[in-house]
C-alpha cells in the first residue's frame, strides 16, 4: 500500500470480517442492510493520518473497525485539546452528519487503524427509512452527551489517578464502543496523549488503579475488572488524605 496516498485515496471495499465488526448493521432490515453494505467503504489509516479536520465538509459518517483514534481541536493559542479517544466499535460525528455542517474537531489515528465510512447520503437515507438505525443513532447521541459532560468533569479534576480512572471508564463504554469488550488495546503513551498527562504519571496512576483492583495491566493493553468503580468517585475518596483519615476513624 502506498502511504503517500491520502486516506481517502486508500479507501476500499470492506471484507466480510470487517462488516461483522460494524455494530449497527445488525439493527437493519435485510433491504436496508444490503443498501448500507453496498455503500460502505474502509480506509487503512497510518499513525498520524487525519480522518477528518476542523472546517472540512462532512462526506461520511465514520467508525473504527480496528485501532485507536483521538478527537481534538486547537485553540486560538495553538494548544491542542483532546476530547476523547475512539476505540474499536466506536462511530462518531452523527450530529455533524445529521446537520451536514463542517467538522468542529479533528480526528486523527494514534496507531495503524481501519476506519469505515458510510456516505452521508446513505446515512440520511437510513434515517428516513430505518427504525432500527434511528434507534441506534438516538442511543449514540444520548451516550455521547453523557460522555462529554463527564469529560468536562474530568477537566476539572486535579488528581491524576482519578483523571486516568474516569478517562479509562469512558473508553470502556459498552454502548459507544462495543468492540472493546473487557480488554482495551492501548499503550501507556497513547493513554497519556488522551488524558493529557506524562507517560510516567499515567504509569503511576495505572499502578494505583491496579492495586485498588479496578484494572489489570496486560501485555499490549488493559483489562477492566471493575468498571463501576472507575466510573464512581471511589478513587477520589481514596486519593484524598482527609477522606482516608475520616474513613479510618
Amino acid at each position: 500500500m502506498n502511504q503517500d496516498l491520502s486516506l481517502h485515496q486508500r479507501r476500499r471495499l470492506p471484507t466480510e470480517a470487517e462488516l461483522a465488526n460494524i455494530p449497527w448493521l445488525t439493527q437493519l432490515q435485510p433491504a436496508e442492510r444490503e443498501r448500507a453494505e453496498a455503500a460502505l467503504l474502509v480506509g487503512d489509516a497510518a499513525p498520524g493520518d487525519y480522518v477528518c479536520r476542523v472546517g472540512r465538509p462532512v462526506t461520511y459518517w465514520f467508525g473504527v473497525v480496528e485501532g485507536l483514534l483521538k478527537m481534538s481541536s486547537d485553540n486560538a493559542q495553538g494548544q491542542t485539546m483532546t476530547y476523547t479517544g475512539v476505540p474499536p466499535g466506536g462511530w462518531f460525528g452523527e450530529g455533524t452528519a445529521m446537520k451536514r455542517e463542517p467538522y468542529r474537531y479533528n480526528i486523527q489515528a494514534l496507531r495503524k487503524s481501519i476506519v469505515a465510512g458510510l456516505p452521508i447520503d446513505t446515512f440520511h437515507w437510513l434515517l428516513d427509512h430505518s427504525i432500527g438505525f434511528n434507534r441506534f443513532v438516538m442511543n449514540q447521541l444520548n451516550e455521547r452527551l453523557g460522555q462529554f459532560i463527564a469529560a468536562r468533569e474530568i477537566d476539572r479534576l486535579n488528581n491524576p489517578d482519578v483523571r486516568v480512572a474516569r478517562s479509562l471508564a469512558s473508553l470502556f463504554n459498552p454502548v459507544l464502543y462495543p468492540g472493546v469488550g473487557e480488554v482495551l488495546r492501548i499503550t501507556q503513551q497513547e493513554l497519556a496523549y488522551l488524558v493529557g498527562l506524562s507517560r510516567q504519571r499515567v504509569n503511576e496512576a495505572l499502578a494505583a488503579l491496579e492495586v485498588q483492583g479496578a484494572i489489570r495491566v496486560e501485555y499490549g493493553g488493559l483489562r477492566v475488572l471493575d468498571l463501576a468503580a472507575l466510573q464512581s468517585s471511589i478513587f477520589q475518596r481514596l486519593a484524598d488524605p482527609r477522606a482516608a483519615a475520616s474513613g479510618a476513624s
